[in-house]
C-alpha cells in the first residue's frame, strides 16, 4: 500500500474512534434518574388481628320442669321471635296441681269473706279476720306457684333469634335443666381481638373523651364485611402470660351474614400525623439497615441512614435521618454509588404515591 493510502486509512480510523468515544458519552449524558421528595403527611398505620364473631346474644335453652318432651314446634335453623312456643312438656300433673291449688284458694277466699262479714257485725275478733286473710294469701301463693310449673311446661323465644341444632326429640324424657337447644340473636355482632400493650397505648393516645375508633372485617374468605364496626368495649386487664388485652368491636349486621362461632381478621387504622412518608423502593439495606440516596443542590447522591417507623402498603414512614423536602433517588439504585453527580428529573411526591398505587392494582 502507497504512502496516501495509508494516511487516508489512518485519519478514518481516527474519525471512527472519535464518534465511538463521542456516542458512548452522550449516551452516559442521556440517562437520567427518577428524584422525588420526602412528603409531610397525616396518615394511618394498618394493622390486623386475628379475631373471634360472637352474637350479641346467644343463650341456651333449657328445660325448666322434669317430664316428657310432648311437642317440637320449631325446627333448626329456623328464625324464632320473642314469645313464640318452641317447646311443650306434657303438663297434666302440673295442670292438676295447679287445678288443686286453685281449689283451695277459692275455699279460703270464701272463708275469708264469711269472716269479714262476721267481723263487721263484731261477732268475731279482728285477730280472726287477720288470720282468715293469712290463709287466702297463701293460698293464692300456692296456686300462683302451681301455675308457674304450669307455665314452665311451654318453653318459649327469649328473643327474636336463629335456632341452633335440636339436641333432644320428641318424646325424650327430661330432667329439669336439660339443654333442649341454643338461640343467637345476630342483629349485630360482638368481635373479640387482642391488642399489645404498646398499640393499646397508640390508640388511647389517639383516641379522646367518649370517641370510637372504627374497624373494618376480613372475613374467612378474604372479602371485607360491607359495614364497618366501632371499638365499644376494652377489657379490664392485660393477660400476663401474652401481654395482651383484649377489645371488643361491634358490627351491624343487618342481612344476617356473620353467625356465632366465625373468625376472620379485624383491621385497625392507627393514625399517624405529620408522617414523613417516602417509598419503599427507595431505600436500599446494607448491614440490616435501610439507607437512601439523598441528592444534593448539585446533583451529587449521598447515601444516608434512616430509621423506620413504620411500614405501611409501598411505603415506608420515617422516624429519623431525613427532613421534609429532601430529595432522594427513587429508581437505579444500584446504577449509581456515593458521591457521583447524576442528571435526574424530579417527580411530585405525589404522582410518585399515586402510580405505585396504581401498579399495585
Amino acid at each position: 500500500m502507497n504512502t496516501g493510502l495509508k494516511f487516508v486509512a489512518f485519519v478514518a480510523a481516527v474519525v471512527l474512534v472519535s464518534c465511538s468515544h463521542s456516542g458512548t458519552q452522550e449516551g452516559e449524558e442521556s440517562v437520567k434518574f427518577q428524584v422525588t421528595s420526602v412528603l409531610r403527611m397525616d396518615t394511618a398505620l394498618t394493622r390486623e388481628y386475628v379475631c373471634q364473631i360472637h352474637a350479641i346474644q346467644h343463650i341456651e335453652v333449657r328445660a325448666l320442669e322434669r317430664g316428657y318432651l310432648e311437642q317440637i314446634l320449631v325446627n333448626e335453623g329456623q328464625h324464632v321471635k320473642k314469645g313464640q312456643l318452641m317447646f311443650r312438656i306434657m303438663p297434666v300433673i302440673y295442670q292438676a296441681e295447679y287445678a288443686r291449688s286453685s281449689a283451695e284458694a277459692r275455699i279460703a277466699e270464701i272463708e275469708y269473706l264469711n269472716t269479714k262479714k262476721l267481723a263487721d257485725s263484731n261477732v268475731v275478733s279482728k285477730n280472726e279476720l287477720a288470720l282468715s286473710k293469712a290463709k287466702l294469701d297463701g293460698a293464692n301463693a300456692e296456686m300462683a306457684l302451681a301455675k308457674a310449673h304450669v307455665d314452665f311446661t311451654q318453653i318459649k323465644a327469649p328473643f327474636d333469634g336463629i335456632m341452633d341444632r335440636l339436641l333432644v326429640r320428641h318424646g325424650s324424657l327430661l330432667e329439669e335443666g336439660d339443654q333442649l337447644t341454643s338461640v343467637a340473636d345476630n342483629s349485630q355482632m360482638w368481635v373479640y381481638f387482642n391488642v399489645p400493650e404498646a398499640q393499646y397505648l397508640n390508640y388511647k393516645e389517639h383516641t379522646k373523651g367518649d370517641s370510637v375508633i372504627r374497624v373494618q372485617l376480613r372475613m374467612a374468605n378474604q372479602k371485607l364485611f360491607a359495614y364497618p364496626g366501632y371499638v365499644t368495649t376494652i377489657e379490664a386487664d392485660f393477660n400476663n402470660e401474652t401481654g395482651n388485652i383484649a377489645f371488643r368491636a361491634t358490627f351491624p349486621n343487618p342481612d344476617g351474614l356473620l353467625r356465632h362461632g366465625e373468625t376472620g381478621n379485624i383491621i385497625m387504622y392507627e393514625p399517624l400525623p405529620n408522617a414523613l412518608i417516602i417509598p419503599q423502593k427507595a431505600t436500599f439495606e446494607v448491614l440490616d439497615r435501610k439507607y437512601v440516596y439523598v441528592i444534593d443542590k448539585h446533583g451529587v447522591v449521598h447515601a444516608r441512614a434512616v430509621e423506620i417507623g413504620a411500614e405501611l402498603p409501598h411505603l415506608y414512614a420515617i422516624k429519623s435521618g431525613l427532613n421534609e423536602g429532601d430529595k432522594v433517588l427513587v429508581d437505579g439504585l444500584r446504577k449509581v454509588k456515593d458521591g457521583q453527580k447524576i442528571s435526574y428529573h424530579y417527580v411530585q411526591p405525589r404522582n410518585v404515591l399515586d402510580n405505585l398505587q396504581l401498579h399495585a392494582e
